[in-house]
This record gives C-alpha cells, structure tokens and sequence, in this order.
C-alpha cells in the first residue's frame, strides 16, 4: 500500500534558502571588501619602511631607492582592484597596477616599475620586499575580519530561516 507524504510551508523554506544563498554572496563580497581593504592599509604602512638615500649612479655596485622614489610609492598608495564574480566564487586583488605614471628625473616612468624594482629588486638595487612582508603581516588580521563579518551578515539570515 502506497503512503502519501504532505508537507506544508516547503515553499516558505525554499524562499528562505534563496535569501540565504542571495545573502551569502552578498556576505561574501563585503567580507572580501574588509579584507583587502585592511592588505592595502598595511601595504601603504609597509611601505613606509623603504630604506632610502641620494640618488647616485652606480657603476658596479648597487644603491638604495632615492627619496623620490619612495614618495611616488607613498602618493600612489596600494588600490583595491575591481571584483572578479565567477559563479560561487568572487576575488580581487591589492597593489599598484593601475597606479599610473609619475614624473622621476624629468621622464614619465610606470609606478608599479618603481615599486617592482623596490620590492624584488634589480641588478643595480637590493629587495625591500615592503609589499610581501605586509601582506604576511596583514593576511591574519584580514581573515579575522573577513569572518566575523560573514558570520554577522548570515546570523541575520539564519534568524529569519529560524521564524519559519
């Protein structure tokens, strides 16, 4: 003998659930937002602590970034790059590639070269690699964050689900 089952309130459960999924992106982005907003914070802090001295050719040896040159990297300061939304999953990015041009020694010279040749180094001048020690520095802070506000904004949802 065939049992039948009869369920009221599925249709109250599956908007729920819709809500719920809809809020978890939204969660998501605004987390990834606090995120990478406390990275480029630090980044700016981290570069702060470039070594620098006078300008000076060099013939064989190597020199230190020239004040100027940190305070093209300083003006620039670290950007937030757009959202990448690729089906459940949405990322970004932190750090100077579309921060333009600046005017160094009477020529136009891309930024994030500047910042590069600071950060890896070159042939003619050591690594200061500012931007990896902040992002190792900020990652722990970022992810705190970056939780608690995902956990705000589903415990909001979660007690709507709870009401049905």
């Amino acid at each position: 003998m065939p049992y039948e089952l009869k369920v009221d309130g599925m249709k109250e459960i599956s908007e729920a659930l819709d809500k719920l999924a809809d809020g978890a992106t939204k969660a998501a982005s605004a987390a990834l937002y606090e995120g990478a907003g406390i990275m480029a914070d630090e980044i700016r802090k981290g570069a702060d602590s470039i070594r620098t001295e006078p300008f000076q050719y060099t013939m064989n040896g190597k020199r230190l970034p020239s004040p100027e040159e940190k305070e093209i990297v300083m003006k620039a300061s670290a950007g937030i790059a757009k959202f990448n939304k690729n089906g459940t999953e949405i990322d970004t990015s932190v750090g100077f590639r579309n921060a333009g041009y600046a005017e160094l020694a009477g020529k136009q010279v891309p930024i994030p070269l500047i910042v590069n040749s600071i950060n890896s180094g070159t042939s003619f001048m050591p690594k200061q690699p500012f931007v990896r020690q902040a992002a190792a520095k900020a990652a722990p802070k970022a992810m705190k964050a970056m939780i608690e506000k995902i956990e705000t904004a589903l415990d909001v949802h979660l007690k709507e689900i709870n009401k049905i």
